[in-house]
């Protein structure tokens, strides 16, 4: 599966955006999904998860409340809607795909897209 992200850009603190992640090449609905990002100097990190064929979520602790992982199987898209964003969530944000398992481990993920940037001012 290939997987391709938009939606970044620059926003002031306390906006939103909706990141979509589209993919080719398969159904997306067959991979576990994680959106993580990676901000300059530090570790790529997870930041939310769904289950390969249904709704289940996980988001990572900083983001509870703020950030809703979501799928569309029609479009074959993955999508991260960040509301209430923070200078902290300023990264480039990758979505990722995995058949087996569902991981917060972003070493355990075979598929990855070249990343969108979000920049988040005060």
């Amino acid at each position: 599966v290939q997987l391709v992200e938009s939606g970044g850009g620059s926003v002031q603190a306390g906006g939103s955006l909706r990141l979509s992640c589209a993919a080719s090449g398969d159904r997306l609905s067959a991979y576990y999904i994680g959106w993580f990002h990676q901000a300059p100097g530090k570790e790529r990190e997870f930041v939310a998860a769904m289950r390969r064929g249904g709704d289940e979520t996980y988001n990572n602790e900083f983001v509870k409340g703020r950030f809703t992982i979501s799928r569309d199987n029609a479009k074959n898209r993955v999508y991260l809607q960040m509301n209430s964003l923070k200078p902290e969530d300023t990264a480039v944000y990758y979505c990722a795909a995995r058949e087996f398992a569902l991981s917060r481990d972003p070493y355990e993920f075979d598929a990855w897209g070249r990343g969108t940037q979000v920049t988040v001012s005060s």
